[in-house]
């Protein structure tokens, strides 16, 4: 009974490696969103994570939610000093997210401030 305990638990153990393996190597795809930079926090009650919000219209109706991990601190700093720019992302999308890397399947690598199309008008 032992033995057979310990095989199912040591099973579950390593199926659990390797999801959380292929959730962290294996990106689902990886692009480029730009947007005005409109909500940028560290959230959360006993994990703390970073999340942020750009607006990819005018109306404010197509939101793009993203996450920074924590061995970004360049990436934080600089959304933190573009807040209400406009913003170009360069992010990963990840098949799943966990709870300690935050709510959003999409995770920031670069940020670069842009000029805003909608005020570059002659």
């Amino acid at each position: 009974m032992k033995r057979t305990l310990i095989f199912i638990l040591g099973g579950l153990i390593v199926l659990f490696i390797l999801f959380f393996s292929f959730v962290y190597f294996v990106p689902y795809s990886e692009g480029t969103r730009a947007g005005e930079l409109i909500k940028f926090s560290h959230k959360g009650f006993v994990v703390k994570t970073w999340e942020g919000q750009i607006s990819q219209g005018i109306s404010g109706a197509q939101i793009f939610d993203f996450t920074v991990l924590d061995n970004k601190p360049e990436v934080i700093e600089k959304l933190k000093e573009y807040q209400g720019s406009y913003v170009k992302l360069n992010y990963v999308e990840r098949f799943s997210t966990f709870f300690f890397w935050g709510d959003s399947k999409y995770f920031v690598n670069d940020v670069t401030q842009e000029n805003s199309p909608h005020f570059n008008r002659k």
